[in-house]
């Protein structure tokens, strides 16, 4: 019998934080972090990551293990989660995973292969050093070309992602819109519920406007210059995400600081707005709408017990959870 996987996502800003550690005290869980800055060390204001005195001794994995010049994937995620849900059913306790990376999430559920990422390729050093010196629209044409299906679901800004699709169509002679394709036909390992934490757009982009401005007075820019000093530039993976990129360029002289501030606002809205488009194709999800429950979270986090319950009992009618 399939072991159970409990999934918690939805835009940034939504509130998931708060909700996994009461889900994970009710259901004996552990948190699985799906979030690409997260893993990170030394970068704690800008990704919103959680505390280890905000953890309330529930366990996490996937958080602050990583060093901010390392390379990181999707690939990696998955090696990664997949040797902690084996370590959470190990301790017989419930793997949550939470986070906004809808990628990351997809290549858990569906147990997607990456087995043919060759790694650090010579053609996809050639398209890094293109998109660092300005190339980055130009690749993004050529996909549009040869993966119009990609292009189409890739954010141009999204270099990483247009780098690696055009990597696997010059290995393979194929679009990698048809391989994740045949992949999202595959059955998932698990048992899974798959709840999507979502608000009305107006307040969620309050609380993400105002989250930049606590993350500013809480001293994201020292937070930046300290990594700065440390030799890392925007060319690194870490240092592309929001909040990062945009003061980097302020501290190189490029934008002023009230200029970068309101891009990371703009830039975090409109991220937000991909990761709802994200999750409303994605199948069998439930939709938790913070407002039907007059942002109670209690009652929020009760119909989602409620439901995890009748998801997981057996054909008898009694609950089954065995890890």
């Amino acid at each position: 019998m399939k072991k159970p996987l409990m999934v918690l996502t939805g835009p940034t800003a939504v509130g998931k934080t708060s909700l996994s550690i009461k889900l994970a005290e009710n259901l004996d869980g552990s948190v699985i972090s799906a979030d690409s800055m997260q893993v990170y060390k030394q970068m704690n204001i800008g990704s919103a990551k959680i505390m280890p005195d905000e953890m309330c001794g529930i366990p996490h994995y996937l958080v602050d293990v990583l060093e901010p010049w390392e390379e990181f994937h999707v690939a990696r995620f998955k090696q990664m989660a997949m040797d902690a849900i084996q370590d959470i059913y190990q301790q017989k306790r419930l793997p949550i995973l939470v986070g906004g990376t809808g990628f990351y999430i997809q290549a858990i559920l569906k147990d997607v292969d990456f087995s043919k990422d060759s790694g650090k390729s010579a053609f996809r050093r050639e398209l890094e050093d293109m998109a660092a010196t300005g190339g980055s629209d130009e690749l993004y044409q050529t996909l549009k070309k040869e993966d119009p299906v990609s292009a189409e679901k890739i954010h141009p800004n999204n270099v990483k992602r247009v780098i690696r699709a055009l990597e696997y169509y010059h290995e393979t002679g194929q679009p990698i819109s048809l391989h994740n394709s045949e992949e999202m036909k595959k059955e998932s390992p698990f048992c899974y519920t798959y709840f999507v934490l979502n608000d009305k757009r107006e307040h969620l982009y309050g609380r993400i406007n105002h989250r930049v401005d606590q993350m500013m007075e809480l001293g994201l820019l020292e937070e930046v210059k300290g990594l700065k000093s440390l030799g890392l530039t925007n060319q690194m993976v870490s240092m592309q995400g929001l909040g990062y990129k945009e003061l980097l360029s302020y501290l190189d002289g490029n934008i002023s600081l009230d200029d970068a501030v309101e891009t990371i606002k703009r830039d975090t809205r409109h991220f937000a707005k991909r990761q709802i488009t994200w999750f409303k194709r994605e199948k069998d999800v439930i939709w938790i709408d913070k407002s039907e429950f007059d942002y109670d979270e209690d009652a929020i986090l009760n119909k989602i017990l409620l439901i995890w319950q009748e998801r997981t009992r057996n054909r008898n009618g009694e609950y089954h959870d065995d890890r």
